[in-house]
């Protein structure tokens, strides 16, 4: 399994249509609005890179996506075998 993280922008007027088209790809496991530089933050899984390469190119051929940024998320990075990561306040 594999999981993935999306910024996308898209253009101006079509945010709603976009939405919609997104999140009704299979992969998509959120999709959620933000405001800043990208309009949309949406987590991806799926059985494989070629899988996951397959969504990101779907999103990014989706009407309405200006620009697409993934970072791949590592399950299994190791980080289990050691201490919780704690937060400082």
């Amino acid at each position: 399994m594999v999981m993935g993280v999306v910024m996308i922008k898209v253009m101006p007027g079509s945010e709603k249509s976009a939405y919609h088209s997104i999140k009704a790809i299979s992969g998509v496991l959120d999709v959620y609005h933000i405001f800043g530089e990208f309009d949309f933050f949406m987590m991806l899984q799926a059985e494989g890179l070629r899988e996951l390469y397959r969504l990101m190119e779907e999103i990014q051929d989706t009407s309405g996506v200006a620009e697409a940024r993934t970072i791949l998320i590592g399950l299994n990075n190791g980080l289990q075998e050691h201490e919780p990561t704690r937060v400082l306040a």
